[in-house]
């Protein structure tokens, strides 16, 4: 790290690239924390846990035994140790004695994107609660048709206030907070929906994973689902930093203007039109045979092809998506026991080969991603698995569970990871600490050190 800060001070590394290289030395050191620890409250398995998104400081976290628990992970409530071990015990419970409370077990508990005066629960009673952070009460309430394995919220929304419900309904359902009502039913998939996330780059799109292996993408503007990956449909290798593909396509442009249409220009046309929604359907209705008549065209799913409507991201169930921060890439897992790299643009399997995962396949999974997504965090049973994003090579793991992990949450703040598991509780990875922050964490308590004296000491 002093080679870092001499080259900053010295004008040779840039601010940016200063605090990358800071976080990724932070990110590669992180250990089971002897420092901090997180008082559960819960009797279940823990199946959801979030970080704020506006302080990074409060931690949401759903159990199955019906209850929420908030903490705050940047203050402690109480010190063991002579005052080196934090004590982090909650701020607010909520549980199935509250009036208002769920009676089943709570699958997902998120944060509203805004402030952290609301919280979203949803929860195996069929029902998704929005809560009021100071009150604890219930300010609204939806009614679904199944358990609810999954809600999410866009973080980039502006315009709406939608909260994604994924449930064992073949039906996905959006719950409108302004309204109170459901303002969309997306229908496409053919069996339960186990895991939703909006994308990193659009307030309007939505990825939905099912029981039926398919991972669906949707425009809540338009009607239908404008794209389902496939397996099948492949491409090796990232697609070249945005200036690299600047200067190819300028190439490639200069060339047909001198030798004729080439074939790669030929190939990139119909990319360049498609957009969420639009374009697709029309690249697919372009492909359609001009045998078929038009009463044909019109009894396929809105925006896709019959055989392309049945293709499959997985051999089982999908149960767990996550975007990466640039909104280009979407990592998928499955009962299968694997995990995808989708680019999103081209929706082609880029073929990352991430060693050996055994994932457990009987409910949903919470995947985190570091800031900069170059590594992802991924439960595998008892432990928790880190992989690089691009090459798929496993960089550390981390065994401290005694039962299976259910669910990680990588906070940006302090970079620190959060694990919850089925032994109920939530361990704290945090990033090896240097003596001179002990020091400075003695003397704001208000205790001298030890470290520095001796037995001849006054």
């Amino acid at each position: 790290m002093w080679k870092e800060i001499r080259e900053r001070e010295s004008g040779n590394l840039r601010p940016n690239s200063f605090s990358n290289r800071i976080r990724s030395s932070r990110v590669q050191s992180l250990q089971l924390s002897n420092h901090k620890e997180i008082i559960s409250p819960h009797r279940g398995s823990v199946n959801s846990l979030q970080v704020d998104l506006t302080e990074g400081r409060y931690l949401l976290s759903g159990a199955s035994d019906a209850s929420v628990a908030i903490y705050d992970v940047q203050r402690a409530t109480d010190y063991e140790g002579g005052g080196l071990v934090a004590k982090h015990k909650s701020l607010v419970v909520v549980d199935k004695q509250h009036e208002h409370g769920h009676k089943y077990a709570i699958s997902s508990a998120i944060w509203y994107p805004v402030d952290t005066g609301l919280f979203i629960t949803g929860s195996y009673d069929h029902h998704v609660n929005v809560w009021d952070t100071n009150t604890t009460q219930v300010v609204m309430n939806f009614k679904l048709p199944g358990k609810v394995y999954r809600t999410a919220m866009s973080s980039l929304a502006t315009s709406h206030m939608l909260i994604a419900a994924g449930t064992e309904d073949v039906q996905v359902r959006l719950c409108d907070i302004s309204s109170g009502a459901f303002s969309h039913t997306l229908s496409g998939h053919r069996d339960g929906v186990m895991t939703v996330e909006w994308s990193t780059s659009s307030e309007w799109v939505l990825v939905t994973g099912g029981c039926d292996g398919a991972i669906r993408f949707w425009d809540i503007r338009r009607a239908g689902c404008f794209r389902v990956l496939n397996q099948s449909h492949s491409q090796l290798g990232r697609r070249p930093p945005l200036l690299e593909r600047s200067v190819l396509n300028k190439g490639s442009t200069s060339k047909s203007t001198s030798t004729g249409q080439s074939s790669t220009t030929k190939a990139r046309a119909p990319q360049r039109k498609m957009a969420p929604g639009n374009g697709s359907k029309q690249s697919a209705i372009s492909k359609i045979p001009s045998l078929v008549k038009g009463s044909a065209r019109q009894r396929l799913h809105p925006g896709m092809l019959s055989s392309q409507d049945r293709t499959t991201a997985h051999y089982g169930a999908v149960i767990g998506l996550k975007a990466t921060e640039d909104g280009m890439y979407l990592l998928s897992a499955g009962s299968d026991s694997r995990l995808r790299l989708w680019d999103i643009e081209s929706g082609c399997n880029t073929l990352v080969n991430f060693q050996t995962a055994r994932l457990q396949t009987g409910k949903a999974m919470q995947l985190s991603t570091t800031q900069d997504s170059t590594l992802v965090f991924v439960p595998c049973m008892t432990s928790v698995k880190v992989f690089d994003m691009w090459s798929g090579k496993t960089v550390q793991t981390f065994r401290g569970h005694y039962d299976h992990v259910n669910c990680c949450c990588y906070s940006l703040q302090d970079q620190e990871l959060y694990t919850g598991s089925t032994d109920r509780q939530i361990l704290v990875w945090s990033p090896s600490k240097l003596a001179s922050d002990e020091l400075d964490e003695w003397s704001k308590i208000g205790k001298s050190s030890t470290l520095d004296q001796d037995n001849w000491s006054d």
